[in-house]
């Protein structure tokens, strides 16, 4: 009878165990994956957000007041698409004072010449401090388009901005980094596009340069509703300076 009874318990704990495990693979593949890495402020100290029609009306006296150093609006996608509050988001970003830039998100299904013309058209007239960037990303564009035939195109898109007097960044995550920007942009070059990265890990891009890191998807701001990407500067303070102030001479 002990025996019996022993045997059950041995198996009672092991089926219990069993059960945790399988409870704790399960929790561990539904949990939201993690967007949001906190960066050590001492090392960089510049942040900045982007924003689109999709984040409301943003009070950006709260964000030069929280301390925002700059903000990338998005003013067009594709062949056509305009951002709804560009052109009120670029005012009220003058008049707080943060430097802003603009960003295009990319088309895969789009012709490169056609989507820069579209983003050139969307800023005439503005006064940016920052370069153009081009948000390349596989999220909301369909995947039955080739590396090679996206490439191309992209590659057409930065070459007419550039000939337009633009400077350029490419704004990607880790695998569209590798499979877009790596081996066709000579990336650290002047007169190349630099790389805005998106990664939740530290260092966000190993043995890479970056100019700018996207490091937060879910950030609580005063001066937005809701949750809003957070973004920082690579280098100190006075780099930031020294790096604006020469962009100042050759940016339009």
């Amino acid at each position: 009878m002990d025996n019996a009874i022993s045997r059950r318990i041995g198996i009672t704990i092991v089926v219990v165990a069993a059960l945790g495990v399988v409870a704790l693979g399960v929790w561990r593949f539904m949990k939201p994956a993690l967007r949001h890495v906190d960066v050590d402020r001492s090392r960089y100290p510049v942040m900045g957000v982007d924003l689109s029609a999709h984040n409301g009306v943003p009070d950006f006296d709260s964000l030069k007041a929280f301390g925002i150093d700059f903000a990338y609006l998005k003013a067009s996608e594709g062949h056509g698409f305009r951002d709804a509050a560009f052109a009120r988001n670029y005012a009220a970003s003058r008049l707080a004072g943060i430097p802003v830039g603009a960003y295009h998100f990319f088309r895969f299904d789009c012709e490169g010449r056609r989507q820069a013309a579209n983003f050139l058209n969307a800023i005439e007239g503005c006064n940016l401090d920052l370069p153009l960037a081009i948000d390349v990303e596989e999220y909301g564009n369909p995947a039955v388009f080739d590396t090679p035939v996206v490439g191309a195109r992209l590659e057409a898109m930065v070459a007419e901005l550039r000939a337009a007097g633009y400077k350029v960044l490419i704004y990607t995550n880790k695998n569209g980094y590798w499979r877009f920007v790596h081996d066709r942009f000579d990336v650290g070059l002047p007169e190349e596009p630099e790389v805005w990265i998106c990664s939740f890990s530290d260092p966000p891009l190993s043995r890479r340069s970056w100019r700018f890191w996207q490091h937060s998807h879910c950030s609580k701001i005063p001066g937005v509703k809701g949750l809003v990407d957070l973004n920082t500067f690579n280098g100190s303070r006075s780099e930031w300076e020294a790096w604006t102030r020469a962009l100042s001479d050759t940016i339009k």
